[in-house]
């Protein structure tokens, strides 16, 4: 993701959630070191991305997202994929994500890349006090 890229984001972003990240927020992520944000086009338009932040050997999948109207497609599983191969790239050995108790989609995605049911945070989500489950992928053998 670039500078160029957060209008784009921003439109999946507020497709997917309903209290979305600001553009600001998108924007200070191109600051920060530690995360990096891959996107998905197609004919050029922006319509998922995925974002982690890599914390010396770990991996923090921050957000995950395919605007409603590319759901489907197999974007998120590619995009996911991508993401495993970039930590593995950069050495990291473990990734961490939660994921809401009832998107059960989401679950069988991350699932499907190795991440495994770790534990429970009560009333995560300030929108509806969620609970989210925490799933962790270890990459690489330590």
């Amino acid at each position: 993701m670039t500078s160029k890229d957060i209008d784009g984001v921003f439109e999946v972003e507020k497709s997917c959630f309903e209290h979305y990240w600001s553009k600001e927020s998108f924007k200070k992520e191109l600051t920060n070191d530690s995360a990096r944000y891959l996107i998905a086009k197609i004919d050029d338009k922006i319509v998922g991305y995925v974002g982690i932040w890599l914390i010396l050997d770990e991996g923090h999948i921050t957000n995950v997202a395919v605007h409603k109207d590319y759901r489907g497609q197999k974007i998120g599983d590619k995009l996911v994929q991508a993401l495993v191969e970039l930590c593995k790239d950069n050495n990291i050995l473990s990734m961490t994500l939660e994921v809401r108790v009832s998107n059960i989609v989401a679950q069988n995605l991350y699932k499907k890349y190795g991440f495994k049911m770790a534990g429970i945070r009560k009333e995560y989500y300030s929108d509806n006090k969620e609970d989210a489950i925490i799933m962790w992928n270890q990459v690489k053998e330590v």
